[in-house]
């Protein structure tokens, strides 16, 4: 359960054909962007792809020191803002269409669990159902 508040941002990361790969739960009123590298860790891609949340320099800077392309929009108030390969980050709706998923399961849409790691584990368990599919 979130600090100071009743809601729960899940950050996910999910591979090439939408099949989740991990999360990390975190207070709603945290901002993106601090989980990043802990989603990114230990893993390979070609390409990352993520939201304008996820623009920042440390975060752009491990996506390219691990040798993948940045398909992250630059933020508005971006000085010199970089490329974005828009064509490619069409490709983002597959995490969108993940966490639409998500939501058909009761448990997860309206929180029934208390606890962060019980609903962690809710997660989980739906994950794998998708996985299965």
């Amino acid at each position: 359960m979130s600090r100071g508040g009743n809601t729960t941002k899940i950050h996910a990361v999910r591979d090439a054909l939408g099949n989740p790969i991990r999360f990390i739960l975190t207070p709603g009123n945290e901002a993106d962007c601090t989980q990043a590298l802990f989603l990114l860790e230990g893993l390979k891609a070609e390409s990352v792809l993520a939201d304008k949340g996820y623009d920042s320099e440390a975060i752009v800077n491990f996506i390219m020191e691990s040798g993948a392309t940045v398909v992250i929009p630059p933020k508005n108030n971006r000085l010199n803002p970089r490329e974005c390969d828009f064509m490619l980050y069409k490709e983002r709706n597959l995490i969108e269409r993940f966490f639409n998923t998500l939501k058909h399961f009761r448990a997860i849409a309206t929180r029934y669990a208390k606890k962060a790691t019980n609903f962690l584990g809710l997660i989980n368990i739906a994950a794998t159902v998708i996985w299965l599919k």
